[in-house]
C-alpha cells in the first residue's frame, strides 16, 4: 500500500514539474473571437482568411510554426530572438515596439511553395496539392511537455482514388527541431511531396540527410528584416528523388503511407546559432 501510494505521488511530482517545465503551446482561433478552439472544420477547405494566423499554429522556445488553412498547407515560421514563449501575447505579428524589446517576428516568405516541410502529393508527373477536399479540419493540442498542430484533409481526388491524408507537425519541450508526419488514409501508398524553400540571395548548404537555407527573405511584415536559417532533416532512403527547382526544393517520397521529417529554424539575433556555419554544422550533427 504504501509503495502504491509512493509511485503515486511520485508520477504526480514527475507531472507537475514537466507542466512547469513545459515550453510548448498552441493556437486556434477565430478572427473575430477572442477564445481559442481546439478543433474547427471547413467543408470549403479554405478559412485562410477567417482564422488568426491563417490557420494553426504551434511553439516552442525557439520557434513558432503555422500551418495554412488553403489548398497550400505550407508550413510558415515565426523566428525569436530569444527562448521563450510569444504566441499568447503577441500572436503572429507583434507590435514595432515589441520587437525593438526582442521579441520575433514573421520573417519567414512561404509564398505558393511548401515553405518548411510542408506536405502535398507527387502523382507521377507534377506536384498536387491537397485539394480541393470534401473537408479540411484543423486540431491543436498541448499536452505534459509538447504539442501538435494538425490538418486533416478529406477527399482528394488522386490518381482515380479518393483519399484522406492527415499532417501533424508537433514540438517538445528542451528541443528546437519539430517533427512533420504524413498519413496516407488510403488503400494504396502514395508519394508524398515535401521541400524547403529558398529566395535570391539565400546560401544553401546540403548534406547526406538535411537542406539548410540562410539568409533574409523578401518579407514585409516584420519591422525589421535580418537573416533567418531554416533546415529539414530527412532520411534519404525514404526519398525517390530531391531535386532543386526554381524556388524551392523538391523531396518526392517513395510510394509510403507515412512519411517523417524534421524540421528546425534560427536566426542572426539569437545568442547561438547565429551564422550560416554554426546552423549548417548543427544540421549535421543532428543525427550523429
Amino acid at each position: 500500500m504504501k509503495r502504491t501510494v509512493f509511485v503515486a505521488g511520485l508520477l504526480m511530482a514527475v507531472s507537475i514539474s514537466l507542466l512547469a517545465q513545459n515550453q510548448t503551446d498552441v493556437r486556434l482561433k477565430w478572427k473575430d473571437k477572442d477564445h481559442q478552439e481546439t478543433v474547427i472544420v471547413s467543408e470549403s477547405g479554405d478559412l485562410y482568411r477567417d482564422l488568426d494566423h491563417h490557420g494553426p499554429a504551434i511553439e516552442n522556445e525557439w520557434m513558432a510554426l503555422r500551418l495554412y488553412f488553403d489548398h497550400k498547407v505550407a508550413i510558415d515560421v515565426y523566428n525569436k530572438q530569444r527562448p521563450g514563449l510569444e504566441l499568447a501575447e503577441a500572436g503572429w505579428y507583434p507590435t514595432v515596439e515589441q520587437q525593438k524589446e526582442g521579441w520575433g517576428a514573421d520573417l519567414y516568405k512561404a509564398g505558393s511553395t511548401v515553405g518548411l516541410g510542408g506536405v502535398r502529393l507527387w502523382d507521377g508527373e507534377k506536384e498536387q496539392f491537397l485539394n480541393p477536399v470534401t473537408k479540411r479540419t484543423a486540431r491543436v493540442r498541448k499536452e505534459a511537455n509538447h504539442s501538435y498542430m494538425e490538418m486533416l484533409s478529406e477527399g482528394i481526388p488522386y490518381k482515380g482514388d479518393t483519399i484522406d491524408v492527415l499532417v501533424r507537425v508537433t514540438v517538445v519541450s528542451g528541443l528546437r527541431e519539430a517533427k512533420v508526419e504524413a498519413f496516407a488514409l488510403s488503400s494504396k501508398p502514395v508519394q508524398f511531396l515535401t521541400g524547403i524553400n529558398y529566395h535570391e540571395g539565400t546560401e544553401i548548404r546540403q548534406g547526406d540527410d538535411f537542406i539548410g537555407t540562410w539568409g533574409v527573405h523578401p518579407e514585409d511584415v516584420a519591422a525589421f528584416q535580418f537573416a533567418i536559417g531554416a533546415g529539414i532533416l530527412y532520411n534519404p532512403e525514404d526519398f525517390d528523388s530531391i531535386d532543386k527547382a526554381k524556388t524551392q526544393f523538391v523531396m518526392i517520397s517513395k510510394p509510403t503511407k507515412y512519411l517523417e521529417t524534421w524540421i528546425t529554424s534560427a536566426c542572426e539575433k539569437e545568442a547561438e546559432l547565429n551564422d550560416v556555419n554554426e546552423f549548417s554544422q548543427y544540421l549535421d550533427d543532428f543525427r550523429k
